[in-house]
């Protein structure tokens, strides 16, 4: 009987170190921005569509409010979000981008295709990793 209790084995040890591997491979590249990959991943969010309340940009990148919200605080220290209680909730906390953090969407174009290219794997790799990644996760495409 095989065992199956060896490193070469498991599924998740691949998956584990190509995630920091990735991450490590956008650290020059964030660098440049003066962001970290979780703020990269924040700013996608709102580039995407601007003013989320923390819930909504925690459910889009799968991280609940005791993560975000030191985050999130450091991005309005950097005048790139601000954070804005509802008025009709304040239990409610919307974030939106200032014209800095607008201005960012600009500066990180090319990190996407720099990234590609730094991987050297094709698009469709890429894609198949991005559907299998999505499946495994339960994320569905709009």
């Amino acid at each position: 009987m095989e065992d199956l209790l060896q490193l070469d084995k498991q599924i998740c040890f691949p998956i584990y170190a190509l995630s920091r591997e990735v991450i490590q491979r956008y650290r020059p590249l964030l660098d440049e921005l003066d962001l970290t990959y979780p703020q990269y991943l924040v700013f996608l969010v709102l580039w995407e569509e601007d003013k989320q309340t923390v819930n909504q940009i925690g459910e889009k990148l799968l991280l609940d409010s005791g993560t975000l919200t030191p985050l999130l605080k450091r991005l309005e220290q950097k005048n790139l979000i601000t954070r804005t209680r509802r008025k009709t909730d304040e239990r409610i906390v919307e974030i939106s981008l200032t014209k800095e953090g607008k201005e960012l969407k600009e500066k990180a174009a090319g990190i996407p295709e720099k990234l590609l290219n730094d991987l050297n794997i094709s698009l469709d790799e890429l894609k198949t990793m991005r559907t299998i990644a999505h499946k495994i996760l339960n994320i569905t495409h709009q």
